[in-house]
C-alpha cells in the first residue's frame, strides 16, 4: 500500500512550498517520522517527516514549487526493498522504445511494464483564503495524453483571478473534471499514471518514429530536466522569442530556472537591437517586469482584504519621550553590563502596551464570526524587515516578561528574521502589533490592520518639537503614535483611552513598576 506524502498546510497565507533538499533518495528505507526533506515557504523553512514506514519514492524534485496539499512523494509501505524504483521508469521506458526500433528483439517492453505503477491525483491547490471553489475552463491535453513534469494541462477560474495548472508529474493523464465543472478547493481535477504504464505504451509509439528515442536515451535518466523550463522560465522565454534549447539550465538536474531566462533575455535584446529601426528611440527610456514574490502576493492580498472587510480608523496622539530618554541614559550602560542586550525604546513601548491591553481587553480581541474573542494574554507581535520583505515575529505572553526578557526576544527574533530562519509557530497567533516605522524616518503613519487582530499600533521618529509645559514654551523629543483599530469591535472611546493610558506610562515610566 503505498501513501501519499503531501505538502502540509503550514499558515495560513502560504499557498506554496519549494523543496530545497532530499534528505533520502529514491527507493531508500524510511522510517516514522524520518526527516525526509527540507521545505521553503517565503517566510521560513521546515522539515517533513515520514508518515509511515517502507520505501521511498520522490514525486517533485529539489527546486520543484509545489502547492498547499500537492503529492511531494509516496511511501510504499511494508517493504524494505522495492523492485524497480518508479523515478527510473521513465528510461526504462527509453530503453524500451530504442529497443523496439532497433533490428534486435524487443523483451525488453513486458519488463518496463512490470514495474511499479502509481496513481498522482491532482487536485485544486489553495488559491486564496476566501476562494472556496474553482471553475475548469480550458484544458489543454486530453485523457491519455503523455503529460511532462510542469506542463500547464488547464486553466482554473476563480471568482477573482484566472490561473494555470502544472503537471506536478510525468506520466499520462486522465481528466476526471471536465472543462466547466465547478471543482471545490482540495477536489481532484485529474490523475496522473506514473511509471509501468507509461512504458508499456512507449513501445507502439517507437515505430511511428525510429529515430526519435535515439536523442532521449543518450541522455538517461539523470537528466529528466535538462532543458526544461519551469513555468516561470518558460514564459519569460516565450515572451522574449527565445528557445529553450538554446538556454543552459542551472536547476536541478539542468532544469531551466527563471534565473537562466532572465539572464539568456538580456543578450537576445541586445543581440536585436542593431536590427530595430526604433533603437535609439528605445534607448531614451524602457520598462522593467519583475514577477512578484510570493510574500509580496500574499501581503498585497491580505492588505486589501483588511482594507476592503474592516472597519478601519486611525486616532493619533503624541508622547513626550524625555522620561523615557532620561532614564535609558541613566541606567543603560548598567542594563546592559548585567543582562547582555541594550536598552531600547521597544520594551517601554511593549510593556506600557501589556497594561493598556489589560484595561480595554476589546483592543486585545479579534472577531470569529458572529463572536468576539478576547484573550487574557499580550501576544505581542512586532514589525521586522526581512530580506524578503515585512515580517511579524510574535513576543510570546509578553505581560510576563521583564524589560530585559523583552529586549532580549526582539534580539532574537530581528536576528532570525534577517538569517530567513523564522519558524512558522515564531509569526502565528499575535493578539496584538507594533510596528515602528521611526526606524525610517516615518513621522506619521495610518498603519494597517495585521488581521485577524483588530487594532496595530504604530511608532515613528523622535524629533524635537516645541511644545507649552506649565505655560512655558520648551523643546521636547516628541513621538506621534498612531493607532489603526477595527471600528466593528473598538468603539472611539476605547481607542483613544488606550492611546492616552500609553501617554501617561510612558511619560511617567514610574507607573509601569508601580502599577498605577
Amino acid at each position: 500500500m503505498a501513501i501519499e506524502m503531501k505538502v502540509p498546510a503550514v499558515g495560513e497565507s502560504i499557498t506554496e512550498v519549494t523543496v530545497a533538499t532530499w534528505n533520502k533518495k529514491e527507493g531508500d528505507h524510511v522510517k516514522l517520522d524520518e526527516v525526509l526533506c527540507e521545505l521553503e515557504s517565503d517566510k521560513a523553512t521546515f522539515e517533513l517527516p515520514a508518515e509511515a514506514e517502507g520505501v521511498l519514492h520522490i514525486v517533485a524534485k529539489e527546486g520543484d514549487v509545489l502547492p498547499i496539499g500537492a503529492v511531494i512523494c509516496t511511501i510504499e509501505a511494508g517493504g524494505a526493498t522495492a523492485s524497480v524504483k518508479v523515478a527510473d521508469a521513465p528510461a526504462a521506458a527509453v530503453a524500451a522504445a530504442a529497443a523496439v526500433a532497433a533490428p534486435a528483439p524487443a523483451p525488453v517492453a513486458p519488463a518496463a511494464a512490470s514495474g511499479p505503477v502509481s496513481v498522482l491525483e491532482i487536485k485544486v491547490p489553495a488559491v486564496g483564503e476566501s476562494i472556496t471553489e474553482v471553475t475548469v475552463s480550458v484544458w489543454n491535453k486530453k485523457t491519455g495524453d503523455s503529460v511532462s513534469l510542469d506542463e500547464v494541462l488547464c486553466e482554473l477560474e476563480s471568482d477573482k483571478a484566472t490561473f494555470e495548472l502544472p503537471a506536478e508529474a510525468a506520466g499520462v493523464l486522465e481528466i476526471v473534471a471536465e472543462s466547466g465543472t465547478v471543482v471545490p478547493i482540495g477536489g481532484i481535477l485529474a490523475k496522473i499514471t506514473v511509471g509501468g504504464a507509461v512504458a508499456a505504451s512507449a513501445p507502439a509509439a517507437a515505430p511511428a518514429a525510429p529515430s526519435a528515442p535515439a536523442a532521449p536515451a543518450s541522455s538517461g535518466d539523470a537528466s529528466y530536466a535538462a532543458g526544461h523550463p519551469s513555468p516561470a522560465a518558460a514564459k519569460i522565454l516565450d515572451e522574449k522569442g527565445i528557445s529553450a534549447a538554446s538556454v543552459a539550465g542551472s536547476g536541478v538536474g539542468g532544469r531551466i530556472t527563471k534565473e537562466d531566462a532572465v539572464a539568456a533575455s538580456k543578450p537576445a535584446v541586445a543581440a536585436s537591437a542593431p536590427a530595430a529601426a526604433a533603437a535609439p528611440a528605445v534607448a531614451q527610456g524602457g520598462t522593467r517586469r519583475e514577477k512578484m514574490s510570493s510574500l509580496r502576493k500574499t501581503v498585497a492580498r491580505r492588505l486589501v482584504a483588511v482594507k476592503n472587510e474592516t472597519a478601519m480608523l486611525t486616532t493619533f496622539n503624541e508622547v513626550d519621550m524625555k522620561p523615557v530618554m532620561d532614564l535609558r541614559g541613566k541606567y543603560k550602560d548598567k542594563f546592559k553590563e548585567k543582562h547582555g542586550v541594550g536598552l531600547g525604546f521597544m520594551s517601554f513601548f511593549t510593556k506600557a502596551v501589556c497594561v493598556a491591553l489589560k484595561e480595554f481587553p476589546s483592543v486585545n480581541a479579534k472577531i470569529d464570526g458572529d463572536e468576539i474573542v478576547f484573550h487574557d494574554y499580550c501576544d505581542i507581535s512586532i514589525a521586522v524587515s526581512a530580506p524578503k520583505g515585512l515580517v511579524v515575529p510574535v513576543i510570546r505572553s509578553a505581560e510576563n516578561l521583564s524589560l530585559a526578557g523583552i529586549e532580549s526576544e526582539v534580539v532574537r527574533l530581528a536576528g532570525k528574521a534577517r538569517e530567513n530562519k523564522l519558524s512558522l509557530e515564531e509569526m502565528s497567533g499575535g493578539t496584538f502589533t507594533i510596528t515602528n516605522g521611526g526606524v525610517f524616518g516615518s513621522m506619521l503613519s495610518t498603519p494597517i490592520i495585521n488581521a485577524p487582530q483588530v487594532a496595530i499600533l504604530g511608532m515613528h521618529n523622535i524629533v524635537e518639537r516645541p511644545v507649552v509645559v506649565d505655560g512655558q514654551i520648551v523643546v521636547r523629543p516628541i513621538m506621534y503614535l498612531a493607532l489603526s483599530y477595527d471600528h466593528r469591535i473598538i468603539d472611539g472611546r476605547e481607542s483613544v483611552s488606550f492611546l492616552v493610558r500609553l501617554k501617561q506610562l510612558l511619560e511617567d515610566p514610574a507607573r509601569l513598576l508601580l502599577d498605577i
